[in-house]
């Protein structure tokens, strides 16, 4: 099985930047975090507020421990806002299912890790998200 590799995050990261200043987005940071959830790379940009860290690595750590798209998890949350309560505090606050981060996969579908972003709304979030791993060379989910 692959592994998510410190040059596909950078590219995930440097692609995503780049098409949220060409969407025009609020200053964001995206954060592409590993299999086991740990950090592999994050950028934060100018003028971000100081909780964009914190966010993209949330919405990026949920997805990856549940093997969903933060989407998708937001929509469960809400159908099961008990259990998703006690994800959130089992989880010390580090659970965030809020639209904004997707699963990376290899072509063959393995899971290498998520990527998050915060600033934008949680579609242009999850848009550059996108981006940033087809660009990476690598697939979304």
């Amino acid at each position: 099985m692959s592994k998510l590799t410190l040059a596909q995050a950078n590219k995930i990261i440097e692609v995503a930047l780049a098409k949220a200043r060409e969407m025009r987005v609020k200053p964001l940071a995206v954060a592409v975090l590993d299999d086991g959830g740990h950090v592999k790379a994050l950028q934060r940009e100018d003028e971000a507020s100081m909780f964009r860290n914190d966010v993209a690595i949330g919405k990026a750590w949920a997805a990856v421990g549940m093997g969903a798209s933060s989407r998708t998890l937001l929509q469960r949350a809400k159908e099961n806002p008990q259990f998703f309560g006690a994800l959130a505090a089992t989880a010390h606050g580090k659970f965030l299912p809020q639209t904004g981060a997707v699963l990376i996969k290899d072509p063959e579908g393995n899971l290498l890790g998520a990527a998050g972003a915060s600033g934008g709304t949680g579609d242009e979030d999850e848009a550059v998200c996108i981006a940033g791993i087809l660009a990476a060379g690598l697939v979304s989910g």
